[in-house]
């Protein structure tokens, strides 16, 4: 079956990460084997639901995706779940799972423990780089500012002054609670400890009991020619780190600046050219800026205002394939605001060479105003 992820996930291709995650998230809970057992048209539901979020969750099998489909992954080397045993996908799934539920979820059934379960961050983090338009198009190389967490040195990432927590009461020590719900058994992070499982009777003064501390850091990253506005950028092992020494990922955003000029649509270059009207009238061919020197541009007779003109592998080269997009220059026809008595007199005589005439009434017409006369009889 050809799927087509935004409607497996339910939603529009203009939703961003937080609403791919969530849409992910009810479905997955909603058909997830625990829930349906013996239900093949739910396994089958839950592994297209899964399929669907591991391209939309990931940027550039997103792009990818958007711009070519299905066949442009199997082009480019992405796998998905569509050939995979269902097993497999049970395997393969376990770290989507502890990101999406922040852990304590397996396919024997909710609430299970996990070393992901009791961390107090997320592994990778967020940075953010903005961009001249300029820089976006080359490429360049950036300096990052940002902050990552690492285990407290005081406590080593206990939060206890004495390096000692107590079990929790609530949970007795497990991270989560249960509650029965008709004949179903649900469990939830335990409110208490949070999840962890154990509390903190004498907190470090270091890091206030939070058991991390944040560290500044900077990284130079090489940013790819073509690369465009909402893009991010993953520099792996650079992100925060947890108590066992393992350390995530830093993804940078990107954000663009616009030009004074040129306007960028994905790989496409859009200018307005301005033109005098006696340029059209002559048919001239006039010299146009592009992103990487000049070009002319022959202006035919009788070119209309706002018509357009494409120049091929003019715009911007696409950060994955490498092809250039086109330049789209939309001329702009400018007239006088002001004429010298002079200057009047020779274009009343160029109009009259061309055989207008504006004294007397045009005799295609004639029979157009007698019919607007015969309203008012």
């Amino acid at each position: 079956m050809d799927l087509e992820y935004y409607e497996v996930l339910e939603i529009t291709r203009t939703a961003d990460a937080a609403e791919i995650k969530k849409a992910y998230r009810k479905l997955a809970l909603q058909y997830h084997p625990d829930r349906n057992q013996g239900d093949k048209e739910a396994e089958e539901k839950f592994k297209a639901i899964n399929e669907a979020y591991q391209v939309l969750s990931d940027e550039q099998k997103r792009a990818t995706y958007d711009r070519y489909g299905k066949q442009g992954l199997d082009s480019q080397g992405f796998s998905h779940f569509s050939d995979m045993r269902y097993e497999d996908i049970m395997g393969d799934l376990g770290s989507i799972f502890e990101s999406v539920f922040g852990g304590g979820f397996s396919s024997g059934g909710f609430g299970g423990g996990g070393s992901k379960q009791n961390r107090k961050y997320n592994l990778d983090l967020e940075a953010e780089v903005t961009l001249a338009f300029n820089e976006a198009i080359f490429g360049t190389k950036k300096e990052v500012s940002f902050s990552y967490k690492k285990p407290c040195d005081a406590c080593d990432g206990t939060g206890s002054k004495d390096k000692s927590k107590a079990t929790c009461k609530e949970c007795k020590g497990k991270g989560q609670v249960f509650y029965r719900q008709g004949f179903m058994t649900f469990s939830q992070t335990c409110p208490e400890c949070n999840g962890k499982g154990s509390v903190v009777k004498n907190p470090c003064p270091s890091c206030n009991a939070k058991g991390f501390s944040q560290v500044d850091d900077k990284v130079i990253i090489d940013i790819p020619e073509g690369i465009d506005n909402n893009n991010r950028i993953r520099v792996a092992g650079r992100g925060n780190i947890d108590e066992r020494g393992t350390r995530g990922d830093l993804y940078i955003l990107v954000h663009v600046k616009e030009d004074e000029h040129f306007v960028r649509h994905n790989d496409d270059i859009y200018i307005e050219v301005p033109v005098f009207f006696t340029q059209v009238a002559l048919g001239e061919t006039i010299k146009i800026p592009t992103i990487r020197g000049e070009t002319e541009l022959e202006l035919p007779l009788g070119a209309k205002d706002k018509q357009q003109f494409i120049f091929k592998k003019e715009g911007v080269k696409n950060v994955h394939t490498h092809q250039l997009g086109s330049m789209i220059a939309q001329i702009s026809i400018r007239y006088p605001k002001k004429i010298t008595k002079e200057q009047k007199e020779l274009l009343e005589k160029l109009q009259a060479e061309f055989g207008i005439e504006t004294k007397h009434k045009d005799e295609k017409f004639e029979s157009v105003f007698d019919k607007i006369k015969s309203w008012f009889d």
